[in-house]
C-alpha cells in the first residue's frame, strides 16, 4: 500500500503525486516499463479522442478525454523528471512565458485593432524565438509528426506568405489536373515508384485547392470518410443479404440508392 490520502476531489499536485507513486518503487510495473516511445501512440489517440469529444460537442466526455490529455503530458514530464532533465513545472512556466511574451498587445504596450493583426505579431514573434531566419526554415519548422494533409496545408499556407501562391483558384485547379494527368501517365507506363510520387502530387496539390477555398483539408477528408461510411451502412441495411455475397453491379446499385436517399433528405454532404 502506498502512502496517499483517498480524497473527494483532487487537484493538479494529487495527479502529479499519482503518477510519481505510480512509477515508484511498490508503484505500478507497467507504468515503471514506460519511456517516451512506447506510450507516444497513446498520447496521439487520446489526442485525437479528445478532437472527436469537440465534434461530437459533448462536454460530459470533453471533460474526460482532456483528463487523458492531461496524463500524458504528466507521464512524459515525468519521465523527464526521473532523469533530471525537467518537470512538469518548467513546462507550466515555459508555456507561461510563450504565452506572455506571443500577446504583447495584452502583457506589453502593443496595439492591434483585430484578430489578424494579432495572428501577424503571433508569427513574427514565433519567427524570431525559433530563430527562423529563412523562408524555408519556416517549412521545416512544420512538424513532421503531423498528419499528412495538415502538414501539407501549413507548409503551402506558409510558402503563400512569401508569395509563392497561386494567384487565382482556377491556377490552382489547373495544377491538380495537370498532377491526374502525369498520374495517368505514370499508370500507362506501369512505373509503380512513378504512381507512388504522382498519387501523392496529386493529394497535395488537392490539399491546396482545398486550403485556397478556406476549406481545412483534414476536415473535409474526415467528413468525406464519415459520409463513405453513413452511405455503407445504408448499403448494408438495404441489401437483401449480406454485401460480401452481393455481385459488384448489386453493390454500385445498393451504393446508388444510398446516395439518393440521403440527397433527397438533405445529407451533410452531398
Amino acid at each position: 500500500m502506498v502512502d496517499f490520502t483517498i480524497k473527494d476531489h483532487y487537484k493538479v499536485d494529487d495527479l502529479l503525486r499519482i503518477m510519481e507513486l505510480l512509477r515508484g518503487e511498490g508503484g505500478c510495473v507497467w507504468d515503471r516499463e514506460q519511456d517516451h516511445h512506447s506510450i507516444r501512440n497513446n498520447f496521439i489517440e487520446e489526442t485525437y479522442e479528445a478532437v472527436e469529444a469537440i465534434d461530437r460537442e459533448d462536454p460530459a466526455l470533453l471533460q474526460e478525454e482532456l483528463g487523458d490529455v492531461l496524463l500524458q503530458v504528466v507521464f512524459h514530464a515525468r519521465m523527464e523528471e526521473e532523469a533530471g532533465r525537467f518537470t512538469f513545472s518548467d513546462v507550466c512556466d515555459g508555456i507561461c512565458k510563450k504565452l506572455i511574451y506571443r500577446h504583447p498587445h495584452v502583457f506589453g504596450d502593443v496595439s492591434v485593432e483585430n484578430s489578424s493583426q494579432v495572428l501577424e505579431n503571433w508569427d513574427k514573434l514565433k519567427t524570431v524565438e525559433k530563430h527562423q531566419e529563412t523562408a524555408v526554415s519556416t517549412l521545416e519548422a512544420v512538424s513532421k509528426a503531423l498528419p499528412a494533409l495538415v502538414r501539407a496545408a501549413k507548409v503551402q499556407k506558409r510558402a503563400g506568405k512569401v508569395g509563392f501562391e497561386y494567384p487565382a483558384l482556377s491556377d490552382a485547379l489547373g495544377d491538380l489536373r495537370s498532377e491526374i494527368a502525369e498520374l495517368e501517365e505514370a499508370l500507362s507506363r506501369e512505373d509503380a515508384q512513378d504512381v507512388f510520387e504522382e498519387i501523392g502530387d496529386v493529394i497535395f496539390s488537392a490539399a491546396n485547392v482545398s486550403r485556397l477555398l478556406k476549406a481545412d483539408p483534414e476536415e473535409a477528408l474526415s467528413r468525406s470518410t464519415e459520409k463513405f461510411v453513413r452511405r455503407f451502412s445504408r448499403m448494408e441495411q438495404l441489401a437483401e443479404r449480406p454485401l460480401a455475397g452481393c455481385t459488384v453491379d448489386e453493390l454500385n446499385d445498393l451504393w446508388r440508392e444510398a446516395k439518393k436517399e440521403e440527397k433527397s433528405i438533405g445529407g451533410i454532404l452531398k
